[in-house]
This record gives structure tokens, C-alpha cells and sequence, in this order.
């Protein structure tokens, strides 16, 4: 272990901030002297000052010089919450979780060792190596609180790998009581659709009997009614002639019936009187007509 409680890497990260605030304390107190300086070069100039001229002098030098140390302090301040929050984040990142002691920023005697480890690595380097022997070391800063968060991690991720673990035997054993329950879903699937296909298949031999049945009985009915058709088609045909036979004899017996008649009726004595009288008009139109043309004018 390194003379701070730290290894090697670490002491050499504070030995770096412990030179970045030397060189930041060495910048504000040649400022502070400046201060001073100017106080001497400006107001210094006479023999005597009275009170109310040095209190006044004194009360410029105050106000100065409190300011440049107000801002060193709130700025070393600052400083030191970022340097916290690098260590912070850094230490996030690995799910830990640090703690700091106010308190011990106070102590005396930590205080006095963080001096005597920065007088001796700020001095020459034949005073730091005699001088190796015989400076206290600072004990190691949390390194029993470290170590326990990093157990309760330890046993933490532990405890959970252990979880995960049983859920994942859980998980396995429900996967496999799944799989046997889709293996036998699957068989009593097939069975039943087996079963269906034997239904079905006895289905459709009854309707193609049934409908075999049907067309053979309408096949029947089809050529007795087409008998039927055929032997009234060829009553109807015979009584079609017999019926032209029969227009044709009344036909022939209205004809002779009436030249009969009209032989009869010529032999009447009606007819002959008719005929006369009808013979005799023909006569006299014929004269009329005579006498008519010849007074008509000639064309």
C-alpha cells in the first residue's frame, strides 16, 4: 500500500489535484501580495497618516483582499464538488453506492498527515527519501464501508441470479407440461378428425345411394309418360284422318245436296216467273239505254 492508505494508481490522482491546488494557492496569494503592493506604491507616499486616512487605507485593503479569498474559497469549493461527482458517476456505473464523512474533514490529526504527505512530495527528492521512514501513513479512507456495499452487491446479485434460476426451472417445467398437453391435444385432434372423415365418407355413399334411387325412379317415370306421349300421339293421329275423312264426305254430300236443290228449284214455277220477269227488264234497260244515246252530244 501507497503512503495515503491508497495503491499506487490512486496516490498519484491526489498527488495531481494536491498540485493543481498548490498551483491555484500560489496563483491566489501573489494576487493577495499584489494587493498589498499597490497599497504601498499608491497610498505609502507620505511620512505621516492620520487615523481616519489609515483606517481608511486599511478598510480598501479588507475589502480587497476578502473578496480574492471569498472567491479562492468558493471556487476550491466548487472545485472539490466536481472532483466528487467524477468519482460518483464513475462509481454508478458499477451500482455502488459511496459514503463520506463530514465530519472527518475536521480532524486534526488526518489533517496533519494530508500535510506532512504533501510537504514531503513537494520537497526536494533526497529530503523525501529520508524522510520515508519515518512519516505516518493515513489510514485507509472507507475501505470497510467499500468492501461491505460491494458484499451487499455481491450478495445481492447473488440472491437474484438464485431467483432467476428458479424461475427459469418454472419455466421449463411449464414448457414441458405444455408441450405434453399439445402432444395429446394434437393425437386427440387426429382422431377426431379421423373419426369425422369415416362419418362424412358414410354421408356421401347414403346420398349418392339416395340420389342413384331418385333418378332411376324419374328415368321410370320419364319412359312412361313418354309411352303415354306416343300411343295418344298416334290415337290423335288416327283420329285426325278419320276426321278428314268424314269433312270430306259431308263436304261432298253438302255439294250434291245443293246442286240438288238448286235443280229443284229451278223446276218451281216461282223460278220461271223470276226468270221471266228478270228477262223482260233486261229488255227494257237495253231500250232505255238506245234512246238515252242518242241525245247525247257527239265528242
Amino acid at each position: 500500500m501507497a503512503e495515503l492508505g491508497f495503491n499506487e494508481h490512486h496516490q498519484k490522482e491526489v498527488i495531481n489535484y494536491m498540485r493543481f491546488a498548490r498551483s491555484r494557492r500560489a496563483l491566489r496569494l501573489k494576487t493577495i501580495d499584489s494587493c498589498f503592493q499597490d497599497l504601498k506604491d499608491s497610498r505609502l507616499v507620505e511620512e505621516t497618516f492620520t487615523v481616519d486616512e489609515v483606517s481608511e487605507m486599511l478598510h480598501g485593503l479588507q475589502v480587497v483582499v476578502h473578496g480574492e479569498v471569498e472567491t479562492e474559497l468558493i471556487n476550491t469549493a466548487h472545485t472539490n464538488v466536481l472532483l466528487l461527482r467524477q468519482l460518483f458517476s464513475q462509481a454508478e456505473k458499477f451500482y455502488l453506492k459511496l459514503q463520506t464523512d463530514v465530519s472527518e474533514l475536521e480532524n486534526r490529526e488526518l489533517l496533519e498527515q494530508v500535510a506532512e504527505f504533501e510537504k514531503a512530495e513537494f520537497t526536494s527528492s533526497s529530503k523525501k527519501t529520508n524522510q520515508e521512514s519515518n512519516k505516518p501513513k493515513l489510514a485507509p479512507l472507507n475501505e470497510g464501508g467499500v468492501s461491505e456495499l460491494l458484499n451487499k452487491e455481491i450478495a445481492r446479485l447473488q440472491e437474484e441470479n438464485e431467483k432467476l434460476k428458479a424461475r427459469l426451472r418454472t419455466i421449463e417445467t411449464q414448457a414441458t407440461s405444455a408441450l405434453d398437453e399439445k402432444s395429446k391435444l394434437e393425437k386427440a385432434l387426429k382422431d377426431l378428425q379421423k373419426i369425422q372423415g369415416d362419418e362424412k365418407l358414410e354421408l356421401k355413399t347414403k346420398e349418392i345411394t339416395n340420389l342413384e334411387e331418385t333418378v332411376a325412379a324419374l328415368k321410370t317415370d320419364f319412359q312412361k309418360t313418354l309411352n303415354a306421349s306416343t300411343a295418344t300421339q298416334k290415337d290423335l293421329e288416327d283420329n285426325l284422318v278419320t276426321t278428314k275423312h268424314d269433312l270430306l264426305k259431308v263436304q261432298e254430300q253438302l255439294a250434291m245436296a245443293e246442286k240438288e236443290l238448286e235443280k229443284k228449284f229451278q223446276q218451281t214455277a216461282a223460278y220461271r216467273n223470276m226468270k221471266e220477269i228478270l228477262t223482260k227488264k233486261n229488255e227494257q234497260i237495253k231500250e232505255i239505254r238506245k234512246r238515252l244515246s242518242k241525245y247525247e252530244p257527239d265528242e
